[in-house]
């Protein structure tokens, strides 16, 4: 289990202000910017639901890929060795959702867009532009705690993904490779690359993750949900499977690997959707 950080003031995980103050277990609504203290009105506590029942999820896990006999995990994003990420399929989608749910089809976590403009939403209804503006995520407990926050600032060819922690303090990136052949992304902490991520095929359907010896340590594997949701949505759902447990900051990166990976590719032209 993770240790909670010190109460303290801490870059504001959502976007909006400067800093914001951790009483050591929660975000709270004071915040700050330029040395002067505010009362956020509008931070949401809203954790996304998901649309998927349990026996749909464990037909992800067991017939779509391939999981069987995995030992329960503890019930947290951290330890877990089973993550579901599924997006909420919506007909019009402006900012996009989330539900993570454990091997048995219990969700422990959502994730979250924050910080969507007006002219964000705007142009994500009507066109493909918003792909080059920046994009903040925050995976969240059932509370609505903030457990890492997800940052992909704005790119132009390959993309780069921030990861933060719960307190707003860096944990590493997620960076893209190449553009051409096998899409391949570096983990990178402290400077120095911690593992990799392995697109298996063009298309970029399935990933494995692989530590500095080029040892596998997870698999991320792209499940359908049928071809009324595929044509009709831009929804996309993982199965991550973690095969044993991580040190930081590798654990958070590669929880964090199936949603950055999605958000890198989303709207990239390889028949990724």
């Amino acid at each position: 289990m993770s240790q909670q950080p010190a109460p303290n003031w801490y870059p504001d995980p959502s976007g909006k202000h400067e800093k914001r103050y951790w009483d050591g277990s929660t975000w709270t609504d004071r915040v700050m910017n330029g040395g002067t203290e505010s009362v956020d009105g509008s931070r949401t506590t809203h954790v996304p639901s998901g649309n998927h029942g349990a026996e749909q999820v464990k037909r992800q896990v067991g017939e779509q890929a391939g999981l069987t006999g995995a030992a329960p995990g503890g019930g947290s994003i951290f330890n877990e060795p089973i993550l579901v990420v599924n997006q909420k399929a919506k007909f019009l989608e402006v900012h996009s959702e989330y539900a993570v749910y454990d091997q048995s089809g219990n969700q422990i976590a959502g994730i979250r867009q924050v910080g969507q403009t007006n002219l964000k939403k705007a142009l994500r209804m009507v066109s493909s532009l918003d792909q080059y503006l920046t994009h903040n995520f925050q995976i969240v407990d059932m509370s609505g705690n903030v457990l890492l926050a997800v940052t992909r600032p704005a790119k132009f060819i390959k993309s780069r993904i921030e990861i933060s922690d719960g307190a707003g303090r860096p944990v590493g990136s997620i960076v893209q490779k190449n553009m051409i052949g096998k899409i391949n992304f570096r983990l990178e902490a402290g400077g120095s690359v911690v593992g990799t991520i392995n697109a298996e095929n063009w298309r970029a359907w399935n990933f494995s993750i692989q530590d500095t010896s080029s040892t596998e340590v997870a698999r991320i594997t792209k499940t359908w949900e049928g071809f009324a949701k595929t044509m009709f949505t831009t929804a996309d759902n993982y199965v991550l499977q973690i095969h044993r447990p991580l040190q930081e900051p590798l654990r958070s990166l590669v929880v964090a690997s199936a949603l950055s990976i999605d958000t890198a590719l989303k709207q990239d032209d390889r028949g990724f959707n």
